[in-house]
């Protein structure tokens, strides 16, 4: 199994405006948790209104210039806005977070194979956790023969999804439910996390940048995300060919981290060779 580094940064529930100026290329965990926060903020304003300029997002983080040209260029280099004159505008290629229910239609075919495939790696009487994607969704739906299996999850369509199996133990997490995502998250889903240990994490992820890593498009949800890194012996991610394209706002997990991915075969050769030169054992069906 390949060695994980996780870095463990403190949540502070609901993201909220940053008021204090703080260079976004601070060394320290908390602030740059903080400069998270105001570049996943600056982001939905540009979402919003389409575009952003620096001397409105000054004034209203109060920060300086230099650290708002810092955050967008970031934003710009993760390719999530264009950098304009005095500011930044929407880029074509962001990551948004479709509903739940609208996931579930997108590349069903695919995902069900992922989910047969990948509850086919799992051992009765193991621990697991399962996060609360779509796909992550089809390996449940095929766990309710297993036997003395311990399901840990932040999903709530998961959770719902495994009443009738007899067997199965499932345990949910508590925090705040978000609606899009059908998914429980915040700081006592963390802290939950970290009192469990499983043997497999079922990662799914909104993105998949071979470069940026396995990404998330939520900022709390991605963190609920590391804490489940923290305690599983082995990551296994479970992702159609469709998300190679796709980078979130947020790096849960670089690949070099990942031991397993499980996708389909319209994935391209060269995706494929870079997978395996990372170190990832790659099963497609």
């Amino acid at each position: 199994m390949a060695k994980r580094t996780v870095i463990a940064e403190p949540d502070n529930g609901a993201v909220a405006l940053e008021t204090t100026d703080r260079a976004s290329t601070s060394d320290g965990p908390i602030e740059g948790l903080m400069a998270e926060e105001r570049r996943t903020q600056i982001l939905q304003i540009v979402r919003t209104t389409g575009r952003a300029k620096v001397n409105e997002l000054t004034h209203l983080f109060n920060t300086s210039a230099v650290t708002i040209r810092n955050d967008l260029n970031e934003l710009h280099q993760r390719g999530l806005v264009v950098r304009s004159h005095g500011g930044a505008m929407l880029s074509d290629g962001i990551l948004r977070e479709p509903p739940v229910l609208e996931r579930l239609k997108e590349h069903s075919d695919e995902k069900q194979r992922i989910g047969a495939r990948a509850a086919a790696l799992i051992n009765d009487g193991e621990t697991i956790i399962l996060d609360s994607g779509t796909t992550t969704l089809e390996i449940a739906r095929h766990l309710k023969k297993k036997q003395g299996l311990h399901v840990i999850t932040n999903g709530v369509n998961i959770a719902v999804e495994l009443l009738d199996a007899r067997d199965v133990q499932t345990f949910i997490v508590g925090g705040t439910v978000r609606g899009e995502s059908a998914s429980i998250s915040g700081r006592f889903s963390e802290e939950m996390f970290d009192q469990f240990s499983a043997d497999k994490l079922f990662l799914s992820g909104a993105g998949c940048d071979l470069e940026f890593g396995v990404s998330g498009a939520n900022l709390e949800e991605t963190m609920v995300n590391r804490a489940m890194l923290r305690i599983a012996r082995e990551i296994i991610l479970v992702a159609d060919a469709s998300k190679f394209s796709k980078r979130g706002m947020t790096r849960i997990v670089p690949f070099s981290e990942v031991d397993i991915v499980i996708s389909d075969t319209g994935l391209p050769e060269e995706t494929r060779a870079k997978l395996s030169a990372l170190g990832c054992n790659l099963i497609l069906v």
